[in-house]
């Protein structure tokens, strides 16, 4: 490996950081610690962290308010930690940007394999790609997601994406034309099926549209919106 991934673990609970930092270190992950919100933005924006475990519940600046703030400037893979019963902080964590929780009280080992599994998804950890022969691209006039290294161009530049925002991306660039409406979304992409919450879903299309407008105009003309039923993944050939 070229460099060691380093992980932001952010709990106002000594001991569950220490738990943690114990246990992901044995994978060899360099750990970092913030025990507050507001050390957790400093420290978040000031490195370039591989992933955030980022407790909801805190004092001040809770889990929520920093993931929103992070959100406006960076892309950093998110899990956050939750009280069981927590339902509502759950969808509110979604809605802001994390791309996955973890229910207290938990096992470290399923907390180091939820750490595994969205390090493979994220773009950061593509340099583990090998050359294949087959590879997994989407190619589009405006657009390109090679879902090997987990990288999306829009018209030849690269776009910063979430590991929600790119699934979300490709889940829809899989199937051009098609109509989703914002439960098959969420069930398909957030694995989740909590009712009544649909703003996730919004939310998300919102800062994918205005992340590839920065860059193209044209590829964020894609993602269409079927009004009164969902959403849609468009191919303009012009």
């Amino acid at each position: 490996m070229d460099s060691a991934i380093r992980i932001l673990v952010v709990d106002d609970e000594e001991r569950i950081r220490r738990l943690l930092k114990m246990y992901l270190e044995r994978e060899e992950y360099t750990i970092d610690e913030a025990e507050d919100g507001n050390e957790a933005l400093n420290k978040a924006l000031a490195n370039d962290y591989d992933l955030i475990l980022l407790d909801i519940m805190m004092p001040g600046k809770d889990g929520i308010e920093v993931c929103r703030e992070l959100r406006e400037k960076k892309s950093t893979p998110i899990i956050m930690l939750t009280a069981k019963g927590e339902e509502i902080n759950r969808v509110q964590g979604f809605e802001v940007g994390t791309d996955d929780y973890i229910v207290k009280p938990f096992s470290p080992r399923e907390v180091v394999l939820r750490v595994k599994a969205l390090l493979r998804r994220s773009s950061k950890t593509s340099y583990i790609q090998t050359d294949t022969t087959t590879k997994d691209i989407i190619v589009l006039q405006h657009l390109t997601i090679d879902n090997d290294a987990h990288r999306v161009t829009a018209d030849g530049k690269e776009v910063s994406l979430t590991p929600k925002e790119y699934e979300l991306l490709y889940f829809l660039a899989k199937a051009p034309d098609k109509v989703f409406d914002r439960e098959q979304l969420l069930k398909e992409v957030w694995h989740y099926e909590f009712f009544g919450d649909l703003r996730t879903v919004d939310t998300h299309v919102k800062r994918l549209r205005e992340k590839l407008n920065r860059v193209s105009e044209d590829a964020a003309k894609m993602i269409v919106t079927v009004w009164g039923v969902g959403y849609k993944f468009e191919v303009v050939n012009e």
